[in-house]
């Protein structure tokens, strides 16, 4: 991590801790705010009348669907509205809803008196103030709930809105339904005139061309049979052919062949016939006989061989003679059939004429016909859903159905005591931080040294923790003397030489703890061996003889008013090394006895005689005393009270100061409560570990010392500090 880095985690540290002490400075402000919070809301929630809610859960569902004339199902969006549930919750809530409920409950009569309603309107205004309609989430379930002092009233009306709902939701879709039925059997009515027109149509078309249509009702094309007559006779003539071209080729392979090559290809030719069939076998059989008698050495002339040849000339005549008929046969054959394919060429030819003349006189009666096939089919459909819609009429409706009714509540639901309070709590705690801070923002007193230094240009000599007594009636080894011994430090090394040791303490406004700064310090500096003395130069209201016990019958003034000598007025304490000179009676024109050569005089007296002189003024911004001494003086300590006056203030002491040529020391920041700026407490939190420790065979006398001194310290009073 670099040093910027360093350096920004520590400057949001400090800035975190400046929020923490705003806060610590400030929590009386914050406990006051948050308790008045609270109890104002507590007190808020105690008197609250309670209010109790029923709802009412109902199922709708939508019904914006119309009826299709001539088609099965309705019309209508794919899925649900998404702003069907937001007009619900408004039609709820409309007069038209409201005002049946308020009449049929009375509401006017028995809100007359609690609420003072008149009207109906007023009534409607009130009831739609105690409605609270919500969407189950993810359902067409709505929530209809009612708040109401009275938990049966509530519960009543909770009801009576979900019935008003259920009933008007009912009539219009009724109102829809009776609509759509009267328009369904205008549409049929209209319907049926036109399948009317359309036969009519269809039978003058057909009575003009000569048309034969044996089902007028169908769809069937009356040119259907035709067609199917054609290419029946295309399918015979078609056979007819491929007969013949069969017979031409067994006609012609025969014409070709002879002898054994015509029988061996008469089964090829698929040529059946019984006495080839006969014959052919034996033949073959005879043949085969003579040649394996050949083979085997027999002669022409031998016997065998002559009846083999004999027989086998036989079998041959009788063969050639049955394939000469074959040959017959098959070419009379040949002849019908190609007579025959003649005239059914002919009269296919004749068919198809007639089939394209029909055909050009009967589009159209086609035309026609499924004008009025189709009229028929629309008119079918639109007489079933009529049917079909006048029997769902007579039965049951439900758009809305209540699934959950209201009954009394047996607890309150309004005020909620708990999240008020909670909400309080938080409310609170917001507010009282925000107001310590603005009230932080707006306080432009002396809060940190870096105001002093940054103000008035001037060091900061000692900080002052809150409840200093005064140290000549408290013990020796007091923790509090630490923090003038540092103010005593650095005063001695401020100081240019050891001949300026004429002091004054000053501060803007009366009550900042000066007069008693300046005793604790001169006690401080006597415990130090100084020889010291006291000048009460306040004389308009003089403190210090008070605060060491001392008569003031005589003192400062009766010295620069007459010719008594210093050693007359001037008192001795019972602190050693520290001498006191009183006010003395107080004179009707203490500005005049200040600025003068005998008070010049004893400024130079006092000098040379002792080592240190305090003189106590009053404040140098309410009267001209102060500006008098701190002209004469060397050296001049501003005290300035922690968070009392603004920093303007600084300014203006300061000036007052440098105007009259006075010398300016530096500040000492007075009462401070290091409980809660902990910025300050690094000053003061080492004061006990160096304080002297009392012996052991000491600490009986040393406790009881404390005790009697304890007793005996003199408390200062507020405005002195």
């Amino acid at each position: 991590m670099t040093d910027r880095d360093n350096k920004a985690v520590q400057e949001a540290k400090l800035h975190f801790l400046d929020y923490w002490r705003v806060i610590r400075l400030r929590l009386p402000i914050i406990v006051l705010t948050f308790l008045l919070v609270v109890i104002t809301a507590g007190i808020t929630t105690y008197f609250l009348p309670r209010q109790y809610q029923s709802n009412v859960i109902i199922e709708v569902e939508q019904n914006d669907q119309k009826i299709r004339i001539f088609r099965d199902g309705y019309e209508g969006g794919m899925g649900l509205d998404p702003r069907f549930a937001t007009t619900q919750f408004q039609i709820i809530q409309r007069k038209e809803m409201l005002y049946p409920v308020i009449d049929n409950l009375k509401l006017v009569e028995k809100w007359a008196e609690p609420y003072g309603v008149r009207t109906r309107e007023e009534a409607y205004f009130k009831l739609r103030s105690m409605i609270d309609v919500r969407e189950v989430r993810n359902t067409n379930l709505l929530q209809i709930g009612v708040e109401s002092t009275d938990p049966n009233e509530a519960a009543d009306l909770a009801n009576s809105i979900a019935n008003e709902y259920q009933r008007k939701r009912i009539d219009e879709q009724q109102k829809i339904l009776t609509r759509s039925l009267a328009t369904l059997e205008d549409e049929v009515a209209k319907q049926r005139k036109k399948v009317e027109e359309t036969n009519q149509e269809m039978s003058r078309i057909r009575t003009e061309l000569g048309i034969t249509d044996l089902n007028p009702d169908s769809m069937e094309d009356p040119m259907q049979a035709q067609e199917k007559v054609l290419l029946d006779q295309e399918a015979l003539v078609s056979e007819a052919r491929v007969k013949a071209g069969t017979l031409r080729t067994k006609y012609e392979e025969i014409e070709k062949l002879s002898g054994d090559d015509l029988m061996r290809s008469l089964p090829t030719l698929e040529i059946q016939d019984q006495t080839v069939a006969q014959i052919l076998p034996q033949y073959q059989e005879t043949d085969s006989e003579l040649a394996r008698a050949l083979q085997s050495g027999l002669g022409q002339r031998h016997p065998t061989i002559q009846a083999l040849s004999a027989k086998k000339a036989t079998y041959e005549r009788q063969l050639a003679d049955q394939i000469g008929s074959i040959r017959r046969t098959l070419a009379a054959n040949l002849e019908i059939t190609q007579r025959s394919l003649a005239t059914m060429e002919q009269q296919l030819e004749q068919s198809r004429g007639q089939q394209r003349d029909s055909k050009t006189r009967s589009s159209e009666y086609a035309a026609s016909k499924n004008a009025y096939i189709q009229a028929k089919k629309v008119l079918e459909s639109a007489e079933l859903r009529l049917s079909t819609e006048t029997m769902q009429r007579s039965m049951p409706m439900s758009p809305a159905r209540i699934w959950e009714r209201a009954e009394p509540a047996s607890f309150p639901s309004k005020p909620k005591v708990w999240l008020n309070m909670a909400l309080a709590t938080v409310v609170g705690l917001i507010v009282g931080i925000g107001l310590a801070f603005f009230l932080e923002y707006l306080d432009t007193s002396v809060k940190t040294m870096e105001d002093v230094e940054s103000f008035l240009q001037a060091p900061v000599l000692a900080v002052i923790p809150q409840n200093i007594h005064l140290l000549a009636s408290s013990p020796e080894a007091s923790v509090d003397a630490e923090a003038y011994r540092i103010l005593r430090t650095n005063l001695e090394f401020n100081r240019k030489s050891s001949d300026a040791n004429s002091v004054t303490f000053v501060s803007g406004g009366a009550g900042e703890g000066k007069s008693t700064t300046l005793a604790n310090l001169a006690y401080t500096f006597a415990q130090g061996g100084y020889n010291t003395l006291i000048v009460d130069a306040d004389l308009r209201r003089p403190s210090q003889h008070r605060m060491f016990g001392l008569s003031n019958d005589k003192g400062l003034t009766d010295f620069l008013t007459s010719d008594l000598d210093l050693e007359d007025v001037v008192q001795t304490t019972s602190l050693p090394n520290l001498f006191m000179l009183t006010s003395g009676r107080l004179p009707s024109d203490a500005v005049g006895v200040l600025n003068s050569q005998r008070m010049m005089d004893l400024i130079a007296q006092v000098k040379n005689r002792f080592d240190i002189v305090f003189f106590d003024s009053p404040p140098i911004l309410g009267v001209s005393d102060a500006s008098v001494l701190v002209r004469a003086l060397d050296l001049t300590i501003v005290v300035v009270q922690h968070r009392r006056f603004p920093r303007a203030m600084l300014q203006r002491v300061k000036q007052a100061v440098e105007n009259v040529g006075g010398q300016m020391l530096g500040v000492v920041l007075n009462n401070v409560d290091v409980r809660h700026d902990q910025y300050y407490e690094y000053y003061t939190n080492y004061y006990h570990y160096y304080a002297a420790p009392s012996d052991d065979a000491s600490a009986p006398a040393a406790k009881a010392s404390v005790a009697s001194n304890s007793r005996r310290a003199t408390r200062v009073p507020d405005d002195e500090y």
